[in-house]
């Protein structure tokens, strides 16, 4: 069995680690240069591909068509696509001699588009996993080969929830291959309600202060270390909440107004945030109580800058 590989990210690195591990031909590797601006906390296919030899391709664009004579040179049995961040284009799609398959990080057809991982702790899911499936010119939509289903405890953050994601990631492909390897795949259309879902940006980690706890502390345990993180502000400067817990507490407080310095808790729109883990602009990362001493928090307001 051969495989042209496109892939990145931590689970790019497992999935084809485990596909070099069962044998499988990879004659080249697809993936990114890193981007400076994001902290690099995966490991990357390159350094596998550099372990084995394989020959690997960074090009910030697949419409040369060097490229696509690079595939249907390599006459692969499969195109893959793990966590690779270009959209494939049609003419590399109809290469492979038995399929290309895309590995995506929910459970189609929900969470289609960018970034499901995160979106899946914002929405409060308590379940979501990977997907297997055809590609096809329109992302995400292709019949299903597989999947393998994570559930999400209340406590998940994104570090979490990653880690369960590319344990079944790995997983998946495990159970896939035996009939990957007889080239004779059976798949299933994507049936049920659909959904869609944009790139996220550092700048949408602003709290705001009116909703509730729970969706707050939601959008906190989704962009949390290694993301940028959820942010409010405190006498003009970003102050990062890192780790948080909402607690069902009624008051008459507004919004955004410090109601306990220990624990450090603030009043939302509906119950109380407690914030256990912060970081002010230029300071260290520290806990909730003892950032609240050292900055004389009582009594202060948090909110938009």
């Amino acid at each position: 069995m051969k495989a042209v590989l496109f892939a990145y990210h931590e689970i790019g690195y497992v999935c084809m680690e485990q596909l070099l591990k069962e044998g499988v031909e990879i004659p080249l590797l697809f993936t990114h240069e890193d981007d400076p601006k994001e902290y690099i906390w995966f490991r990357r296919p390159a350094s596998l591909a550099e372990e084995h030899g394989i020959p690997y391709y960074t090009p910030n664009s697949l419409k040369d068509e060097k490229w696509l004579n690079l595939v249907k040179n390599a006459e692969p049995d499969y195109i893959f696509s793990f966590y690779y961040r270009q959209i494939i284009p049609k003419a590399y799609l109809e290469i492979p001699k038995v399929a290309a398959l895309n590995l995506h990080g929910s459970l189609l057809p929900k969470y289609r588009g960018r970034q499901p991982a995160n979106w899946v702790l914002i929405n409060g899911e308590r379940e979501t996993g990977v997907t297997l499936h055809v590609m096809e010119e329109k992302p995400d939509t292709g019949p299903i080969v597989a999947q393998r289903k994570v559930e999400i405890s209340f406590d998940d953050d994104i570090s979490s929830l990653y880690e369960k994601l590319i344990s079944a990631s790995r997983q998946l492909i495990l159970d896939v291959l035996p009939q990957l390897k007889k080239k004779n795949i059976t798949t299933t259309p994507q049936v049920g309600p659909s959904s869609y879902f944009g790139g996220r940006k550092p700048e949408d980690g602003l709290i705001h202060w009116e909703k509730d706890a729970l969706s707050i502390y939601n959008l906190v345990r989704a962009v949390t270390h290694p993301y940028p993180g959820a942010f409010t502000f405190l006498e003009g400067k970003k102050l990062y909440v890192w780790k948080a817990y909402p607690e069902e507490k009624e008051h008459s407080f507004t919004p955004g107004s410090v109601i306990s310095t220990d624990p450090l808790c603030v009043a939302t729109g509906r119950g109380v945030l407690r914030l256990d883990r912060v970081q002010l602009e230029g300071d260290e990362e520290m806990e909730g109580r003892i950032f609240a001493r050292k900055y004389n928090l009582f009594q202060s307001k948090l909110g938009e800058k």
